[in-house]
């Protein structure tokens, strides 16, 4: 019986071992998509606590404390730090078979040195050991990122954000790029008239223009992503349930604008069309800068009505979607594609279900401009564990090319989370390392050593050029 968590964890053949150990433990981390906070990066902050830093703005675990009949005062209410950690520590023996598991004993054992299981008979002794620890300088978000040799970080951002935690970064001349993404969600959604009319305002302030037509805001959104270029930004992302197969003519468009500039209540076909036309005009921005775009899509969001509106977003009350997510994808990346305007693209799918679909549409896409330009993105969110991320691998070996695979991301608000991508990493070598010993594919330790290489990171770093 093998030992829990061992330095072969998840590698079951010695070609496995071989592609972990020697290639792609060693690579650096290009972390393309994250929640990080610059600020937080930019003051360098140092953690109170272990609670603190692992419990805070982690949904994934507030999902698994409230099954295990956690009262939501240990969970995102005012409990003291201790006491939510102490319901963590009576959670976890209950995530068997779950990631949480492998992530919690994984982070314990790669930032702090703690083989110890977490369980309520060890809490405090881990929660003070490494809530110690955190309170030193070594322990500071900057040197958490050193520790696990970070050397480049995408976070998220709204186009309203002045960026100054950014800029502060880059004139600290840290060796970590720390770079914006162009994330305009908010500018397309009408289903909230108060919100959105708040939100027109502040990027007429930010733009330092009124948007008084369509025109007049998408000129807007155009200011701010110039000033997100100059700022290093390279990079769109698209949270949406779905791209609607919808269009429009400019007036009704612009019809729908103002109705919604008047706060009048937006019909879903409306809100369709206005979402089509919108991602459309920021994929040519996307285009004329030679950035690359995001798209996350398939999620049903905030279920729970009673919960979220005391909580609010985020907050754990999400799931996978069952929407048709073919047409309107196509739709408009053909558009795009049919004026030469389609810039490098990444397709996120959250349902399984959908994973030959994205695989399949990204490949009617690939022009020979760039290798992998279009990406089947990694398992995100319900998927990235091992059966997600092997799903998604096999249907992008299966329908493209795995060899130019841009790899995982930590989609993440923590900085304990970087240990996500060595659990990708044994997940990508014991697939290959299977295949080996399968006699599938050549033992041709030069190609497959320098594909893990590639995947893990070089292909990243090539397809970004940030």
């Amino acid at each position: 019986m093998k030992k829990f968590m061992d330095n072969d964890f998840l590698l079951q053949t010695e070609t496995a071992k071989r592609l972990y150990h020697d290639h792609a433990a060693k690579m650096p981390i290009y972390d393309y998509h994250c929640h990080l906070s610059a600020q937080e990066i930019a003051e360098d902050k140092q953690y109170d606590n272990l609670g603190e830093i692992w419990l805070g703005g982690d949904h994934y675990k507030w999902r698994a404390m409230r099954t295990n009949g956690v009262d939501e005062e240990f969970v995102t209410g005012n409990a003291p730090w201790r006491k939510k950690f102490q319901k963590w520590s009576e959670t976890v023996p209950q995530t068997l078979r779950n990631p949480l598991y492998h992530w919690t004993h994984l982070e314990l054992q790669r930032y702090f040195g703690i083989d110890t299981l977490l369980s309520p008979a060890t809490a405090d002794a881990i929660f003070d050991e490494c809530t110690a620890k955190l309170r030193t300088p070594e322990f500071s978000a900057r040197n958490l990122m050193r520790k696990m040799n970070v050397k480049l970080v995408c976070t998220t951002d709204d186009p309203v954000d002045d960026l100054k935690w950014h800029k502060q970064i880059s004139e600290d001349d840290f060796e970590i790029k720390v770079l914006p993404t162009f994330r305009p969600d908010k500018a397309m959604n009408l289903s909230d008239a108060t919100a959105w009319e708040s939100y027109i305002e502040a990027l007429n302030l930010s733009s330092k223009q009124t948007a008084v037509c369509l025109d007049d805001m998408f000129s807007a959104l155009e200011k701010r992503h110039d000033y997100f270029h100059s700022v290093g930004c390279r990079l769109s992302d698209h949270g949406v349930a779905y791209v609607p197969d919808a269009d429009a003519s400019a007036s009704e468009l612009e019809a729908i604008f103002q109705k919604a500039r008047d706060g009048k209540p937006i019909h879903v076909e409306e809100q369709e069309k206005f979402s089509a036309r919108f991602l459309y005009e920021i994929g040519k921005m996307n285009h004329k800068r030679g950035w690359a775009q995001q798209f996350h899509v398939g999620v049903f969001r905030n279920n729970n009505s009673r919960l979220f509106k005391s909580l609010g977003a985020d907050t754990g009350f999400d799931s996978i979607a069952d929407y048709r997510q073919g047409p309107g994808m196509i739709r408009l990346l053909d558009r795009l594609d049919a004026s030469n305007q389609l810039a490098k693209t990444i397709l996120y799918n959250i349902n399984p279900a959908d994973n030959e679909l994205f695989a399949t549409l990204a490949g009617n896409y690939q022009d020979g401009s760039v290798p992998g330009k279009m990406q089947l993105g990694s398992g995100w969110w319900f998927l990235d564990q091992k059966d997600g991320m092997e799903r998604q691998m096999n249907a992008l070996s299966n329908l493209g090319l795995l060899s130019r695979f841009i790899g995982m991301l930590t989609d993440s608000r923590s900085f304990l989370s970087y240990p996500r991508h060595e659990y990708f990493r044994r997940i990508l070598c014991n697939l290959i390392g299977n295949d080996v010993e399968n006699g599938e594919i050549p033992a041709d330790m030069e190609l497959l050593g320098s594909m893990v290489e590639n995947i893990c990171y070089n292909n990243a770093a090539s397809y970004f050029e940030f």
